[in-house]
């Protein structure tokens, strides 16, 4: 194999950069590609009981590899890890509310502020 190999897998457009020098946010249309990535890698990893898929590398590779190029392919490389770690997060936060529920906590009335410090509610 050699360097300019034909089968380098397909990866997005690098960002286009603006006359300040700083990369140009994805559009709508990229943006929207990379989410579908994502839940299809997502839909794949719930169906194989992967929760963590960076510590469970191996096994989401062997199951996944299709909707993990997928995803890779349509969105940047800080997104996915961004997106994998805080599927863990959101996991971790469900089975500690649902614990909580078990051993008798109650949920107290109203809302928490989304905004934070100087921010309107």
């Amino acid at each position: 194999m050699g360097f300019f190999s034909s089968t380098a897998t397909s990866s997005p457009p690098p960002p286009k950069i603006s006359s300040d020098g700083a990369p140009i946010a994805p559009d709508r249309t990229q943006r929207a590609k990379c989410w579908e990535g994502r839940d299809a890698y997502f839909r794949c990893l719930d169906k194989n009981g992967i929760i963590d898929s960076i510590g469970q590398k191996d096994k989401a590779e062997k199951e996944c590899a299709g909707e993990a190029r997928g995803f890779e392919g349509n969105c940047a490389s800080s997104w996915v890890t961004y997106f994998k770690k805080r599927r863990v997060m959101e996991h971790q936060k469900a089975q500690t509310l649902e614990k909580l529920r078990t051993e008798g906590a109650q949920e107290m009335p109203g809302q928490v502020a989304r905004g934070g410090p100087g921010q309107k509610p």
